[in-house]
């Protein structure tokens, strides 16, 4: 037992002294006060970030900013007709496969978020990867902040 939690450690250590000088490819898209990710465009593929299976990849995970990406890219979001969105983080689910697993199992875990906004009757559910940099849209139903 003694040498398993050994092992444990080591590989612990390992992984927290690992290099974080990758930067996200989102990290070009950072908007003036660094808290909004500069999204363009609204995708046209109905599940992307509303299902596991589509999530959004905002990265950053392998330098430390893989929570602050997803807040910048729910921060640049807006409601159908351009309302102020609020959010918060319902928990991590749905394990995916990535390249970027940093303990090597082949899959991370997304986070999901739940997004509504005044007048809204529901909470929308939005999938996030932070290991995984890919284009940022802002999903089918929501607007882009101005």
């Amino acid at each position: 037992m003694n040498k398993q939690l050994s092992i444990l450690g080591m590989l612990l250590f390992f992984f927290s002294c690992s290099s974080t000088k990758q930067i996200s490819k989102n990290s070009s898209q950072i908007q003036g006060n660094n808290n909004t990710f500069l999204i363009t465009e609204i995708s046209t593929d109905k599940t992307y970030g509303l299902s596991p299976k589509n999530p959004v990849e905002v990265g950053g995970a392998k330098n430390s900013q893989g929570p602050k990406n997803e807040r910048r890219f729910l921060n640049a979001l807006a409601g159908p007709n351009g309302e102020k969105i609020s959010y918060y983080r319902a928990g991590s689910c749905c394990p995916v496969k990535s390249k970027n697993d940093p303990f090597g199992f082949g899959s991370v875990m997304l986070d999901n978020y739940r997004v509504t906004w005044e007048n809204s009757k529901d909470t929308i559910s939005i999938y996030i990867n932070m290991y995984d940099s890919g284009k940022l849209k802002a999903p089918v139903g929501f607007t882009i902040k101005k």
